[in-house]
């Protein structure tokens, strides 16, 4: 599976972000999320790397990238981004994210409009529209957004309990619990259990007031560049509380959308083959 990835960190914007990349053509940049990290992608960089050059980071807070008390908001995270990618040489991108990775590839977009050829979120409602639609109902499904802004108490009761707290989000988010296999779930424990790497995910999530914030001031802002939404027809928390595609054609002027079946939160890694056709077809006529 690693044949062929190489592993490399970078200083960038004031931390050491780890990457791993593969193949060569026109870069395709994938960004991870929560409670994951660039093995999110693992079964799709084989794929990619046939025709691009995948470059899958570890966000600032999780893997192996550091993991500062601060700049955990989007835009700093975009930036962290943005400065892999000129560090790498590239003036342009596709761009690919899910979940908390999608929030990041959002605001890049925002922000570096000129630098995004094309943009795909997997199974991700925005953070303005999340904040602005919560009643009753999305606040208990949505318990994890609010429980981990709090200030060191979330850290504390998962020390010693990490692979009770993965393993939940890993059964309870996915179509099938056993999706997730047994390699995959022991390569998370090993980098959730790394000291810091908690507060580190929560840090991101703690970035959620400033986030909403950014979102708010250039919400008519529409997303320019072509953009590929894909999400899990069967998970409650995004396709069962929204419309995933009319939330994100209020997003962006040119939107696709796709529900992939028997799929709950992570499409990447429990329907991967579906998700590469996509990415291939998306992709396709990419040339940098």
């Amino acid at each position: 599976m690693t044949q062929g990835l190489k592993r490399r960190t970078v200083r960038v914007n004031g931390i050491r972000m780890h990457f791993a990349e593969a193949g060569d053509g026109p870069p395709v940049v994938l960004l991870h999320g929560y409670p994951e990290t660039h093995h999110a992608w693992r079964d799709q960089w084989p794929e990619l790397a046939r025709d691009y050059h995948v470059i899958m980071p570890d966000l600032r807070g999780y893997g192996e990238t550091d993991k500062p008390d601060q700049g955990y908001d989007k835009r700093n995270m975009a930036e962290d981004v943005r400065q892999l990618v000129a560090h790498l040489g590239y003036e342009r991108i596709a761009l690919v994210g899910h979940d908390r990775g999608a929030r990041v590839a959002t605001r890049f977009a925002k922000d570096h409009r000129a630098m995004v050829d094309r943009l795909v979120v997997l199974d991700n409602i925005p953070t303005r529209v999340v904040f602005e639609t919560t009643d009753a109902k999305i606040a208990k499904l949505y318990w994890f957004f609010y429980f981990q802004q709090v200030p060191h108490l979330p850290e504390a009761l998962v020390q010693g309990r990490e692979e009770m707290f993965l393993r939940h989000f890993f059964t309870t988010w996915c179509y099938d619990p056993a999706a997730i296999n047994e390699d995959a779930i022991k390569e998370y424990l090993r980098a959730y259990s790394a000291p810091g790497a908690f507060k580190g995910a929560f840090n991101d999530y703690r970035a959620g007031p400033i986030d909403l914030q950014q979102d708010q001031e250039d919400s008519d802002h529409l997303i320019e560049c072509p953009v590929l939404v894909m999400w899990g027809r069967d998970f409650e928390l995004v396709g069962g509380l929204y419309d995933v595609l009319a939330v994100w054609q209020g997003m962006a002027n040119d939107v696709r959308g796709l529900a992939i079946p028997e799929c709950g939160h992570l499409p990447q890694e429990e329907q991967p083959q579906r998700v590469n056709q996509e990415l291939r077809e998306f992709l396709r006529g990419w040339k940098g």
